[in-house]
Order: C-alpha cells, then structure tokens, then sequence
C-alpha cells in the first residue's frame, strides 16, 4: 500500500507533531507549507514542499509528484482576535484555501482527508461534557470558518464520495517528549505557554481573566490535551479512514477540567518557580466551562488520552527553557 500522506500545515505546532507520530507509525510525511506560521525546522519527518493551500497549480505539482493516498489538513489561521479584527483573510485562508485543498486532491485521485478542526465550532456549552452531537454555534470567525470546512466536507462525502474525519480539538498542549519540537506562536495566545514565558522572565506577569465564575474556585475550567495524544488520534483516524471508514466526527480532550487556578499551580509545583499573576476582568465570550466528552474516539478508533496535565506541563517547560536558551545563545 502507498504510505505516502501530504499534510498541509506540517510545519506548525500539531502538525509537526502529527508528522513525527505519522513516521513512527510507518507513513511517509509529505509537508506543504507556505511557512508564514510553521518553521522549517519543525519538519523532520518527511520532505518540504513550499506552498500556499489556495495555489491551486502548486498543489497540482506537488500531489503529482508524491502521489500521496491521504491528505491532512493543518494549514489554517487560528487567532481568535485576530479573526475578528480581518474576518476576510480568515475566510480566504480557512474556507477558500480549504475548499482548493480539497479540490486539488480529488483531481489527483486522493478519497480521503483528516481534518483538524476545533470546539470553537460548538460556541457557548449548553451542556457538559460535550459530545459531537452539541449544537454549533460559534462564537467569532475563526470557529465559523472551521465549522463552515466541517460542513463543506459533509457535502464533499454525501454528494462527491470524498471521505473525511473532522477531530474537534478542545485545548492542545505539550510537546514532544524528546524536545524536538514544541509550540511557538508569534504572537503567542496560549495560557501554558504565557504562564512558562512567565516563569522563565521572558513577560512580566500572568493574566487570569476572572475569578468569579460558577466553578470550583471562580476561574474558568479548560480541558487540556497532550499534543501527543492528538499526534495519536490523526493516526488512528487515517486508518479508519483508509480501511474504508465513513466520514464522522471525534471529539479529542481527555474529559477532564482544569481550573486556571489549578493550572497555575501545576505549572508553579513542575517549575519550581514562582511567577506574578494578575487577576483581570473576564473576557467577552470566554465561556465559564468547555470539557469533551471523547467517548466516540475511544469507541470508533480505540483511542485514549495516555499524558497527564503534569506530562503537558513538563514537556512544555522543557521545550520553552530550551527556546530561551537558544535566543541565549
């Protein structure tokens, strides 16, 4: 069988380490990027192939030439604040990018495609945990043009016979336990790395928006997921899919909340530092609760989360130290 699978967005945070995990299970990693928000340096596993997923002619070339059997789909803008500041270059990128990714594969003969989606599609928690059924309602344009994808893929599967796993991630963290690879965002938005910057005195002090929601100790409750542990589930989902599986959607979170508080602690107690924390006002639209239920994947795909938030936390201060020190150096 052609082990060969193209994934666009490689060379980002979840994509990379989907390449490494795709490796270890026996697939050739094809990355095509256009490197405006991944790093070249991140692609180890596989070749590069430079390219923007709205270019449709270089799209063409590149399925050509490695002929690959699947395609997963990475390359997306994902700043939420950023979506609603230019909603157009979120539309164009997500949405039209998508949909020329799509088109682009089918002409070269590829069925399938893993598709990295988000909770941000399900908008305000009407109840907890939450499964795939959850109504969609996102809150601002980036969850819109996930869910949008989401739907398009549905469409491509009823009417075109192009087959599709959409996984709904809840808050990926972590890195490769190795220190390979890592998360790097610019500008970075993500509360486990803003806390360890913190802690190692690259930003002056940590905001906790709100104290005052209905949870165990006032702050927000989020569910915290190794990026490993999602690496596993892309696998997983693109067997099923080549073993002939039909187009479904998977939750991937570990169905367990953390506090902000709790996740301060965690990160204080691995770091052995003690960093400012500043308490803020809450921020619009930032819901009080967001927690998975994963059943669906454990039961379709065998999957479970094996990390701990004490795996995530590790992992990702021994990456950020070590991205210190580079600068450092």
């Amino acid at each position: 069988m052609n082990d060969t699978v193209l994934v666009a967005g490689g060379a980002g945070y979840v994509g990379s380490h989907v390449c490494l995990a795709l490796s270890q299970a026996g697939f050739r990693p094809v990355v095509y990027d256009n490197l405006s928000n991944g790093h070249a340096a991140f692609v180890q596993w596989g070749e590069l192939e430079t390219g923007d997923i709205r270019d449709a002619a270089r799209l063409d070339e590149v399925i050509a030439q490695h002929k690959p059997v699947a395609v997963l789909h990475f390359a997306a803008l994902i700043e939420v604040g950023e979506s609603v500041k230019e909603p157009g270059r979120f539309y164009e990128n997500n949405v039209a990018g998508a949909i020329t990714l799509i088109e682009a594969a089918r002409r070269g003969g590829i069925e399938v495609m893993v598709f990295s989606s988000t909770c941000a599609t399900y908008g305000d928690p009407v109840r907890l945990p939450m499964d795939e059924t959850h109504p969609q309602a996102p809150l601002n344009p980036y969850g819109r043009t996930k869910l949008m994808v989401e739907q398009a893929l549905a469409d491509y599967s009823t009417y075109a016979g192009f087959r599709s796993v959409c996984l709904r991630y809840f808050n990926a963290a972590g890195a490769d336990e190795e220190g390979r690879i890592g998360e790097r965002h610019y500008p970075e938005t993500h509360a486990i790395p803003l806390a360890l910057q913190t802690a190692l005195g690259q930003r002056q002090g940590f905001k906790l928006f709100g104290d005052d929601y209905d949870t165990r100790d006032g702050t927000a409750v989020r569910d915290y997921i190794h990026v490993m542990d999602l690496a596993d589930a892309h696998v997983r989902a693109l067997k099923y899919l080549l073993e002939g599986g039909e187009t479904t959607v998977f939750n991937l979170g570990t169905g367990t909340g953390t506090t902000v508080k709790e996740l301060i602690d965690t990160i204080r107690r691995t770091t052995n530092q003690p960093f400012p924390v500043e308490t803020t006002p809450r921020r619009a639209g930032d819901a009080p609760c967001l927690v998975a239920n994963n059943s669906r994947a454990r039961e379709v795909l065998g999957w479970a989360p094996t990390r701990t938030l004490d795996d995530i936390v590790r992992t990702a201060w021994r990456w950020h130290a070590a991205e210190r020190d580079r600068a450092l150096s």
